[in-house]
């Protein structure tokens, strides 16, 4: 399976570079997976299409503000470092760039000696590992001095840092927002409960390996990143109530929807308290096996995340729809616009 089966052609001036005022006054796409039918919403008007009994999957991941600009000690040289992952303790694997400048016993400083780090480990990449010293609390120190680290194609600064940030985000850990949890507002999900509708949580902490294009022409041979997820036991026994009652599982994003695959396909189609690491690939031909449903953003061409939708909803319907939306000028990535796979 050839990946320019899943290309098409998008208007830069369509990729949003700032969240719209209100959260859910975005337009809405809703797909019909079986038909490929097309009705144009707005965000708030998802309860419409919602019924009681089903259940929302929501990811409570919280990014950090993982992007940091320091010196080197010695030489007071310029660096830019983005933290990807907690080893251990205040042990860090990141990207530091230039990379050249620092090897293996490198001081750094950030934010006139509020933070400082050593670094303990080159490599591949511009990959370093970092350990951290400190006063007080490392997590403070970091809202204070980090910025968020918004995906290559954004090039607007962000004036309020919770904006890629869900309302509902929980557990720190994310270099990026599950950002189809962006157009919910607390009032709309006190609505969408009040119907009847559950709201159940997972976590996984979305990686950079995310927004990495995918380099191979045949589809089989890309390897997914891996990506930390973890699922409680009461969303577990909530999800296995809401199939035996008949209700519909729609997740909110590709995490919640890769974590639930992950976890039903180890359990014969059940759900059970879970945690790991995954890099399960979701593209056509996939039998789903967790989810009913899907809202997700509007992804970048010839990525995974779109397979991942044309896995639900058909390649040639999500083709025609992503038409569509450049047509109708919605707005595209982790700022813009929303699709409802139902």
């Amino acid at each position: 399976m050839k990946v320019d089966l899943f290309d098409f052609h998008l208007p830069e001036d369509l990729i949003a570079q700032t969240p719209l005022e209100n959260r859910s006054d975005s337009r809405l796409m809703v797909l019909d997976k079986e038909t490929g039918e097309i009705r144009h919403e707005i965000f708030k008007n998802i309860k419409e299409y919602l019924r009681e009994g089903d259940c929302l999957v929501l990811n409570d991941t919280r990014v950090l503000p993982a992007r940091l600009y320091g010196a080197k000690k010695d030489t007071g040289a310029k660096l830019e470092i983005l933290l990807l992952k907690q080893i251990e303790g205040d042990k860090w694997e990141t990207l530091v760039k230039p990379a050249k400048r620092v090897k293996a016993g490198t001081e750094i400083e950030f934010g006139e000696g509020l933070l400082k780090a050593v670094c303990v480990e080159e490599a591949d990449h511009g990959g370093r590992v970092l350990e951290f010293s400190y006063d007080g609390i490392f997590y403070e120190i970091l809202d204070t001095l980090g910025e968020m680290p918004l995906p290559p194609y954004i090039k607007e600064q962000l004036d309020d840092k919770d904006r890629y940030q869900t309302v509902f985000a929980k557990e720190r850990g994310s270099a990026a927002a599950p950002t189809a949890g962006l157009h919910f507002t607390e009032e709309l999900l006190e609505e969408i409960r009040a119907m009847g509708v559950n709201t159940a949580f997972i976590t996984l902490h979305v990686g950079l390996g995310t927004f990495r294009p995918v380099s191979v022409d045949d589809i089989h041979e890309h390897d997914m990143h891996a990506e930390f997820y973890m699922v409680s036991e009461g969303t577990a026994r909530l999800l296995n109530e809401t199939r035996e009652n008949g209700g519909r599982i729609i997740t909110v994003g590709t995490t919640s929807t890769r974590t639930l695959e992950t976890v039903a396909s180890a359990n014969g189609g059940r759900f059970r308290e879970d945690s790991g690491w995954t890099s399960i690939f979701i593209y056509p031909g996939y039998e789903f096996k967790g989810i009913d449903g899907m809202v997700t953003n509007f992804h970048l061409p010839k990525s995974t995340l779109i397979m991942l939708v044309s896995a639900l909803a058909g390649r040639e319907h999500v083709l025609h729809a992503y038409e569509t939306a450049v047509r109708e000028q919605y707005r595209f990535f982790s700022f813009g616009d929303a699709m409802l796979i139902i």
